[in-house]
């Protein structure tokens, strides 16, 4: 167990220098006494008109009649309207009230109405009592009988620890409704931007739930629409969204603000806005209403991946080759270091943009700056060398062909083979009909029988929902890329600045830049199996082009089945197979060419 006083005792000695607020001067040592008052929620002293509300005089008085009966006379009193009961650091008045016994040395007794209003924690109890008796400080309970006699002493060790476990089983408590509100839809704590918390009287209960704020739900809404615009930063949508209305809720101590960028973001990945609700890594479906439709949170989500995929920083400069540019001369040396951007305006008042490495900032690099015109020109002159050629891009597609022919033979097999069963079904459905009609079986059974049938046919027919799901996928991926690749260049070319960036992250991982030229690339997948599997086919060939003429074996066709020849997989199945499978992202399957640029005839 840990104390959080304990941790910081010396400081508070050294730190907190409280002057005495009523002399004590003039009372007799021995029976100089200050009293500590506290409530544990600012809710407390807000139920009457007496702004210290009902539980702070009522303490007060109790402890005051304490004191009378004691004989001992109360020099001041330090009143906590409102702090923590578990962090002791946390309450102003208490420190201050410590301070004043350890410099002043004027305090002979501290009472408080019960040993709860002081500590729920053994650790924290016992340090205080240590610290104020080593200054010859006793503690008195206004309400329970402890003291410095035995048996007073003994009394303080069990409500001590009875306080802790109160504390400990309250907590449970309140962990445990909290799970089971937020378990079934329910919102815990305040309400997010575009709700307000609501108390429902209804059927003499009392409701705590959360509606919709009809004043900043319109522009939650607005936020996420702007965003997949893909027109604005985060620093740009706040800004947009304040000028608009938004701002945050006004309190009596803060006016209504712009939303911080770090809470614009975090509201636009919150999946609360689509009606779901999250507790310890669980998600449920909530009780609120959604504010929007969850094909507009995807496209967000992946417009916000997208971005941060690329590391783009839009806030200063935009540019759509951010992100994707990394340093050769660094690359070089065996480290991986990120281009990035800056703007420079002559006396002319004429704008140019550079890249240059980031390590220069710390000088471990000294590659310098490039204008960004001709790293453009030199990323466009690039896309030519990862170019598929024609021999390869049809020797793939034959191989994907035929794979695809012979998984479409074994799922016309397997439909066959389900189809026959669900027939069989049918038949013995009909059968037992029959024999209820007849009275030959006990109801009971043909019901049980019948409740069976229909479960086996269930099976099937998901069996048979799912016979088609094959590498069809995968195949289109594949087919996606060698389309790309085919004249990337032109493609390339032809493509907006938007189209540009998303081309450039679909293709490349990073491109390395030195000098004003492309020096080397890591290409994304399935592109960089892809070319690796070109590039086996080109050295085989080569290879095979380099050897001296032999007579051609009576089987040469399988011979060149076996060397990797252009009839042979060379890989593309198994690349079939691991996109299948989720080895890796088939994203892109869902773009087509014309997510780029509109298809010519």
């Amino acid at each position: 167990m840990t104390s959080a006083y304990a941790d910081s005792n010396d400081e508070l000695q050294q730190e907190i220098a409280v002057p005495v607020e009523h002399p004590a001067d003039d009372v007799e040592p021995g029976a100089r006494a200050v009293i500590y008052l506290r409530v544990s929620s600012t809710g407390q002293v807000k139920t009457d008109y007496d702004p210290e509300g009902i539980s702070i005089p009522a303490q007060r008085e109790a402890c005051l009649r304490k004191a009378k009966d004691l004989g001992l006379t109360v020099i001041d009193e330090y009143v906590e309207p409102g702090r923590s009961a578990t962090e002791m650091t946390k309450r102003e008045a208490f420190q201050r009230m410590l301070a004043r016994v350890r410099a002043q040395g004027d305090v002979d007794y501290v009472i408080v109405y019960m040993l709860s209003r002081m500590a729920r924690n053994r650790y924290d109890d016992a340090i205080v009592m240590a610290d104020l008796r080593k200054r010859g400080v006793t503690l008195v309970s206004a309400t329970e009988a402890v003291d410095d006699s035995p048996v007073g002493q003994l009394m303080h060790g069990i409500l001590a620890t009875f306080n802790e476990y109160q504390s400990r089983q309250s907590g449970a408590d309140i962990a445990n409704k909290m799970g089971q509100k937020a378990r079934t839809g329910g919102t815990l704590g305040r309400a997010k931007i575009g709700y307000l918390n609501h108390i429902d009287h209804s059927d003499g209960r009392v409701i705590r739930t959360i509606v919709v704020d009809d004043e900043r739900a319109p522009f939650v809404q607005l936020a996420f629409e702007l965003y997949d615009t893909g027109d604005y930063t985060l620093d740009e949508l706040a800004d947009e969204l304040y000028d608009r209305g938004l701002g945050t809720r006004p309190t009596a101590k803060h006016p209504a603000k712009k939303v911080s960028i770090n809470k614009l973001s975090q509201m636009l990945r919150d999946r609360y806005y689509i009606g779901y609700v999250t507790y310890k890594g669980e998600e449920v479906r909530g009780r609120h209403e959604p504010l929007i439709d969850e094909d507009l949170f995807d496209r967000v989500q992946d417009r916000i991946t997208a971005r941060s995929a690329a590391k783009e920083r839009r806030r200063v400069h935009h540019h759509y080759l951010k992100g994707s540019l990394f340093c050769g001369r660094c690359r070089r040396a065996g480290v991986t270091q990120r281009m990035i951007i800056q703007r420079t305006v002559n006396s002319k008042g004429s704008e140019y943009l550079y890249f240059f490495c980031r390590n220069r900032q710390n000088s471990t690099c000294d590659a310098p700056h490039v204008n960004a015109e001709l790293v453009e020109d030199a990323v466009e002159r690039h896309y030519a060398t990862i170019r598929f050629n024609q021999s390869f891009i049809g020797d793939v597609r034959a191989q994907i062909d035929t794979v695809i022919s012979e998984q479409e033979k074994s799922a016309r097999l397997l439909h066959q083979q389900l189809s026959s069963q669900l027939a069989e079904l049918d038949t013995q459905e009909e059968n037992l009909i029959d024999l209820a009609a007849d009275g030959t079986l006990p109801q009971t059974k043909v019901k049980a029988k019948l409740r069976g049938i229909e479960r086996q046919r269930r099976h099937l027919n998901q069996r048979l929902d799912t016979a088609s799901a094959d590498l069809t996928d995968a195949a289109r991926l594949i087919d996606v890329s060698l389309k790309l690749l085919e004249r990337p260049e032109q493609l390339y070319r032809r493509c907006n600045d938007e189209q540009r960036r998303l081309l450039n992250q679909a293709v490349f991982h990073n491109i390395y830049i030195e000098d004003e030229e492309v020096t080397d690339h890591d290409l994304q997948e399935p592109f960089s199996q892809l070319h690796a599997i070109q590039q086996t086919q080109r050295s085989t060939r080569d290879a095979q082009h380099s050897m001296p003429a032999v007579p051609e074996p009576r089987d040469s066709k399988r011979a060149t089945r076996q060397a990797g020849g252009s009839s042979s997989p060379s890989g593309v199945a198994v690349l079939l197979q691991g996109l299948q499978s989720g080895t890796c992202s088939s994203s892109i399957s869902k773009v087509e060419l014309r997510g780029f640029e509109p298809l010519t005839p």
